[in-house]
């Protein structure tokens, strides 16, 4: 009697779950790295438009003051950003920070209400290792005149400042070398998997 029985036997079957595991942990290492491509590209967007809504907004009255009460309610900010609580967060889901300084002077904090306040600084906070180096290495303006004072990244999740940054410092206008970049976000000690960048404009 002819047995006409067909099928898989058991080593095909695990060659099958092998190739599909292989084309699933590739799937997912490229999903990864494009939604890592999506979040910075959203936070560099972000970062853009907040510089131009704030410029716009306050340009006509020569100063900042206000602003970091006043970004939410005057709608400078995205509303994917903001809430009702006030809190803002980036595509990293970080916080982010919108305050007041002096442009020409380094020394003066960047809390809100800065009597005089010509510049206004951005921090991002909860930015990954990688997001901080690309963000802390981009141009936002090049030179002294392009309204850009300078940048300043930390390791860890608290907040770099760029209080320190002012017009007519000798770095105005340029952001960090590649290698100073990776010194800043990844820090000394490289203990936290998260950084911090500020940026400060007039």
């Amino acid at each position: 009697m002819k047995n006409n029985q067909t099928g898989r036997s058991m080593v095909e079957m695990l060659g099958v779950l092998a190739i599909i595991g292989v084309l699933s942990a590739g799937g997912l290492a490229g999903y990864s790295k494009a939604m890592f491509k999506h979040k910075l590209n959203s936070t560099m967007d972000q970062i853009t438009m907040l510089v131009t809504n704030i410029r716009t907004m306050y340009g006509a009255q020569g100063n900042y003051y206000g602003l970091a009460e006043d970004a939410i309610k005057l709608g400078i900010v995205p509303a994917v950003m903001g809430s009702a609580m006030g809190s803002l967060t980036n595509p990293f889901k970080g916080d982010v920070t919108i305050h007041e300084a002096m442009a020409t002077d380094a020394t003066t904090d960047s809390g809100s209400k800065v009597a005089g306040s010509t510049a206004f600084i951005l921090t991002y906070t909860g930015l990954p290792i990688e997001a901080c180096i690309a963000l802390a290495t981009s141009d936002f303006g090049s030179g002294a005149g392009s309204g850009f004072i300078g940048v300043v990244a930390a390791n860890g999740d608290s907040a770099a400042t760029a209080k320190t940054k002012k017009v007519g410092d000798s770095t105005e206008g340029t952001a960090y070398a590649m290698n100073a970049a990776i010194t800043a976000c990844r820090g000394e000690s490289n203990t936290k998997d998260v950084s911090s960048v500020s940026w400060k404009f007039y």
